[in-house]
């Protein structure tokens, strides 16, 4: 078996590493977006729009590609939560997941661009993926502990499961790879569907 070669439309470290780890290759040809909400916008309608729009801007540079978009986020009381914007802003983010559950959804998009198929436009799919997650209820020395040992600004939700909030997880239910930030198998599973 082999897995075709993916262009990742994404900056994430977590998303290429995940990709490694199974053997894949790909080259990365991240997309810079406006990720901001639009109003009304629900939490799946987000992350299935972003990830087919990193996916369609990074596949407009190439004549032949499978692009592979995908973005993360967190809900909790059904609203986004985001990366966070300072050390304060993760500390506030952890005080909600405390002791709590949330989900993790992220959308995934594929473009297939063949220049063999007779078809013009090429073919593109979006799927999500939806796993929950219980943290611990944690102290405010565990919560300083984790804004400020586990590299909380660049992680949606301020946590990375896979380092320091490892500590405090108590359950999850669903795909752990999702909670990493790429659900490997529906990519697997979008691939050959599309391929």
């Amino acid at each position: 078996m082999k897995l075709p070669r993916l262009i990742l439309a994404s900056g994430s470290p977590r998303r290429a590493e995940i990709l490694t780890s199974v053997g894949w290759e790909f080259t990365k040809d991240s997309a810079d977006l406006d990720e901001t909400e639009r109003p009304g916008e629900k939490p799946e309608d987000y992350v299935r729009r972003l990830a087919q729009e990193k996916a369609a801007a990074v596949a407009e540079k190439y004549d032949a590609a499978l692009v592979l978009g995908a973005d993360t986020t967190v809900v909790i009381d059904e609203r986004i939560i985001g990366k966070p914007v300072d050390l304060a802003d993760a500390k506030r983010m952890l005080e909600m997941l405390s002791g709590r559950w949330h989900e993790v959804l992220t959308g995934v998009a594929l473009i297939n661009k063949n220049p063999k198929s007779e078809i013009r436009n090429p073919k593109s799919i979006v799927g999500l993926q939806r796993t929950r997650v219980k943290f611990a209820p944690l102290t405010a020395a565990e919560i300083d502990f984790l804004a400020e040992n586990g590299d909380p600004l660049d992680k949606a939700g301020a946590y990375a499961v896979q380092a320091q909030a490892a500590l405090f997880i108590e359950g999850i239910e669903g795909d752990y790879w999702n909670v990493v930030g790429l659900p490997i198998s529906l990519v697997y599973e979008m691939v050959k569907e599309i391929s």
